[in-house]
């Protein structure tokens, strides 16, 4: 399954949130410097779907705010529940 996000890096929070346009949005610590930003997406992700993070994987926009993640085997009608909508 793919799932597009949007990231804020530099947070105060890390958190997992759904956007009123229906997207995800992923709060970060880390700044986005040398792909710190992007581990942190990664792991975030991967604790709000609980899966492991080495099955969260982007696949598009690793230099900018909008990203592509790809999670295979997640069923997406199981995605609010995960996420907790």
């Amino acid at each position: 399954m793919r799932i597009r996000v949007r990231v804020k890096p530099g947070a105060r929070e890390e958190k997992v949130s759904r956007e009123p346009d229906g997207s995800l949005l992923v709060s970060v610590r880390a700044r986005a410097q040398e792909g710190k930003a992007n581990e942190a997406v990664v792991k975030a992700v991967a604790r709000a779907l609980r899966v492991p993070k080495s099955e969260v994987r982007i696949v598009s926009g690793l230099s900018s705010r909008t990203k592509t993640l790809e999670v295979p085997g997640l069923e997406s009608s199981g995605l609010p529940f995960l996420i907790g909508w």
